[in-house]
């Protein structure tokens, strides 16, 4: 996790992230005539300490993303207390599921019918509702998951049959070195074919610090900010 300074110094620092991402998001919002209440800001605290999710919740942000479960789960437990929606926003694998599920209210990485499967069991057995999102492959690079625009109606259509789960929508990630918002103009094509089957699978994930605009003006209804918001990544250093 990341070295931060004191409490005091550290709330203004986010404060003033949130305050500049909420500008942008705003802006974003009225060049593409859209109402500032339709996109959900999910901070996404990788690296980040337990602590830093505490300010953003005193400062008013509700949803909270996380790619790697042994983290997740920590921070998670640590502010059980907060009234947080998780999300899971990484890559997948079944045997983390388990712990996941535990603490998760949607997944948006779903991008195989194996792990429907798992996550449904799991969901069960637990007695959670699991919202689940698919991920959609922009591009050709298997190491950033997802499935591909014309395998995206069977999965949907899974996530919807499965117990103990609900259809979200769909997730995507822009790919490297193409306008985005090309990429995401793609994704609408696909989450609006979703829509025509599952009218309450409303859900798309897109767009971080650096591209969220571009997501904002293609129907992003959720965007996923980490740098912009809590300052670039550095590993703590003893």
């Amino acid at each position: 996790m990341v070295c931060t300074g004191g409490t005091g110094v550290r709330t203004d620092e986010i404060a003033s992230g949130l305050a500049g991402v909420e500008e942008r998001i705003g802006e974003a919002c009225l060049a593409a005539g859209r109402d500032r209440g339709e996109v959900t800001l999910i901070a996404v605290t990788k690296t980040y300490p337990a602590s830093d999710v505490r300010l953003l919740a005193g400062l008013g942000v509700r949803d909270v993303g996380e790619n790697r479960d042994q983290e997740a789960a920590q921070k998670a437990a640590e502010c059980a207390d907060l009234p947080l929606t998780w999300h899971f926003v990484g890559q997948l694998q079944t045997n983390k599921v388990r712990s996941v599920v535990g603490y998760a209210d949607l997944i948006h990485s779903v991008d195989r019918g194996r792990l429907v499967e798992v996550i449904s069991r799991e969901a069960v057995r637990q007695g959670r509702e699991i919202g689940c999102l698919v991920q959609v492959a922009l591009d050709d690079d298997p190491g950033r998951g997802g499935v591909g625009p014309a395998d995206v109606p069977a999965l949907a259509a899974a996530i919807d049959a499965a117990p103990g789960l609900w259809l979200g929508g769909v997730m995507a990630v822009a790919p490297l070195g193409e306008d985005p918002a090309k990429a995401f103009a793609r994704l609408r094509d696909v989450a609006l074919g979703v829509q025509e089957r599952h009218p309450r699978a409303t859900m798309i994930s897109a767009g971080m610090s650096e591209d969220l605009a571009e997501a904002v003006a293609h129907g992003a209804t959720h965007v996923r900010v980490g740098t912009a918001l809590l300052g670039r990544r550095k590993l703590f250093v003893r």
